[in-house]
């Protein structure tokens, strides 16, 4: 199965208009199983509905699912994920994030995919200043390229 490849006017002009990607793809979590996102979205409608029914209120209601919703943006919408030689760019539905390498110290992988951080050893800062890149079903190749972006090593 070949990995969609996004449109190059969709890339913000960074290093120049000719500047291509060492590597990219589309992450959306919602299409990987179905039967979670349709059992999520039943969870969903049944707490606005429960909204509804304890508040009577339109604008609970919509606030509800602006909070709802908002708050699994990541799940339901797709992420793409650009390399490039000197930084990496993710573009969700409502920004695009471009940190350079070298701001990057350590890397902690999981299942799911990477944790970037700019710490050179574990912090609780790391979740709100790190980047955490989502694997779509390509975890062997993006961890060649962050072993290979980052220099890391334990305890140093």
């Amino acid at each position: 199965m070949t990995e969609p490849q996004p449109d190059k006017h969709d890339l913000p002009a960074a290093g120049g208009p000719t500047e291509t990607p060492m590597y990219e793809y589309v992450c959306h979590p919602a299409r990987r199983n179905r039967t979670i996102t349709i059992l999520t979205t039943i969870f969903l409608i049944v707490c606005v509905i429960l909204v509804w029914l304890i508040s009577f209120s339109p604008f609970l209601v919509a606030l509800a699912v602006v909070i709802l919703f908002g708050s699994l943006a990541g799940f339901y919408f797709p992420t793409r994920y650009y390399f490039f030689d000197d930084y990496l760019l993710v573009k969700t539905t409502i920004q695009t994030v471009r940190k350079e390498w070298s701001l990057f110290r350590s890397y902690y992988p999981d299942r799911n995919g990477v944790l970037l951080s700019p710490f050179g050893h574990p912090t609780r800062l790391e979740n709100f200043r790190g980047t955490y890149v989502k694997f779509e079903r390509n975890r062997d190749k993006v961890m060649e390229i962050v072993r290979g972006k980052i220099d890391y090593r334990e305890g140093a």
